[in-house]
């Protein structure tokens, strides 16, 4: 598989001989001469490796190093540069640099760093994957539930794995549409990898490129060759989410790859063929888009081969002990501290609430409790729910039907807007919670006219 380096450094000659480097030895290489520039690139496209020089025209390396993630599996970061400041080595190395070295570059010493820091993390990784089944009961991602709904839902995947036709995974968001598309996935034939790609998470003038691929040169910025989203999944399966966000006219590119299994990348003129089974997600009803001029009716006919709706959580709240139990496990194991009970009340208080945001609302919430909890369990002043409703719950054909009369945008609305207000208006917290990316957050407080409040 190749792996991709992201370059920045101003100096550029120093710029051009390591792309030229790093290319021969068979990386995607993009190159950025700034800070600005780098952060874009970053925007765009993940990287395993980075090279970042110290001493920029726009700030430091150091300070872009901040603004970072280089968890595993994010890039692993090398600084370049020309002082020999221990002191800024130390920093570096705290803020999550992977490794430092001097100029002037001798790009030979600099490949056995290369080819050391990735070694090392694809060991870490094989190390991960070996971790003992015993120690992660609930990592697994199986269904949890055991409402009639969701025996639907485990039926209708035994279905689609038996088949390679497309399906249709339909829910509101939070629901789980992913967790059933690497299930389908998991339990098929294919051989090849399982491919996700969020339609709603990337600007429409960069989606194409991420789905078909792209050749040198197409663009700005398109520094080398790219396989995209249909390439990488040969043999496989494509997973593509909130697909009702495509733009008309890729839209009209992908029915073509669904109907004849070729595409062009861009700036391409070869034609590539691809295999891959899709599956799409969206929370959406696509016929009501169709009917109004937003989504092509043959490409939502072409995608609804095979269906499977996911039901809101509040329409199966008889499953929530059962998923309490199992997440509070996952996430104690994940945050090393003990899995604590739930108290009858908190499960009251949970059977109570509406779930706008489903599932990822749930582990969201437990997983605050588990990190304030100090004592034995977990009690109902750990969830901050409003307007519980701390009664039995009843049968969902029994409850009445006051929430189910909002429209499902007023209800993303409304749980976006409460998370914003529990993170203090800070976006990072708020995408991490509510499973989307920075731009996408940005488009939905747009798009409902949300209120950030300002983090003191």
């Amino acid at each position: 598989m190749t792996k991709r380096l992201l370059i920045i450094e101003d100096d550029l000659s120093l710029n051009q001989m390591l792309q030229l480097h790093f290319e021969d030895e068979g990386f995607e290489v993009a190159a950025a001469s700034s800070c600005s520039e780098g952060l874009e690139l970053l925007e765009r496209m993940a990287f395993d490796l980075i090279l970042l020089d110290q001493q920029l025209p726009d700030g430091t390396g150091l300070e872009l190093l901040q603004q970072i993630d280089t968890r595993d599996p994010g890039p692993a970061v090398i600084m370049m540069t020309g002082q020999h400041d221990l002191e800024l080595a130390i920093q570096a190395i705290k803020e999550g640099a992977a490794d430092f070295v001097h100029k002037p570059i001798k790009t030979a010493e600099l490949q056995i760093v290369v080819d050391r820091l990735l070694a090392n993390r694809r060991l870490s990784r094989a190390v991960e994957a070996l971790r003992p089944a015993a120690q992660d009961d609930f990592s697994s991602r199986d269904l949890i539930g055991r409402s009639d709904a969701m025996l639907q839902v485990s039926k209708g995947i035994a279905r689609c794995a038996s088949s390679n036709a497309t399906v249709l995974i339909t829910g509101e968001s939070g629901t789980g549409k992913e967790v059933v598309a690497r299930l389908i996935h998991t339990h098929s034939e294919l051989s090849g990898p399982f491919v996700a790609v969020n339609c709603a998470a990337i600007v429409d003038t960069l989606l194409e490129s991420e789905l078909f691929g792209h050749e040198k040169g197409a663009f700005t910025g398109a520094v080398g060759k790219k396989p995209g989203k249909f390439e990488l999944a040969q043999d496989g399966t494509l997973f593509l989410d909130e697909i009702g966000e495509l733009a008309r006219p890729l839209q009209a590119k992908l029915l073509r790859a669904l109907q004849e299994r070729v595409f062009e990348r861009v700036g391409g003129t070869q034609q590539i063929s691809s295999n891959a089974r899709i599956i799409a997600a969206t929370n959406k009803d696509l016929f009501a888009e169709v009917a109004n001029g937003h989504f092509r009716e043959d490409l939502a006919y072409r995608l609804k081969v095979i269906s499977i709706h996911l039901p809101p959580l509040r329409e199966r709240r008889e499953d929530i002990p059962l998923l309490a139990h199992a997440l509070t496990h996952r996430i104690a194991f994940k945050i090393h501290k003990p899995a604590l009970p739930l108290t009858d009340g908190a499960l009251a208080a949970l059977q109570g609430h509406s779930w706008p945001g489903n599932v990822r609302e749930l582990e969201n919430l437990l997983t605050q409790a588990l990190v304030q909890a100090t004592g034995n369990a977990l009690t109902p002043d750990l969830f901050p729910l409003q307007g519980a409703d701390l009664s039995p719950a009843l049968p969902p054909a029994a409850q009445d039907d006051t929430e189910t009369t909002k429209s499902l945008e007023q209800v993303e609305a409304e749980h976006i807007q409460r998370v914003l207000n529990q993170t203090g208006g800070h976006k990072g917290k708020s995408c991490a919670i509510l499973g989307i990316s920075r731009p996408a957050l940005d488009r939905k407080i747009k798009k409902f006219n949300l209120t950030v409040p300002k983090t003191p």
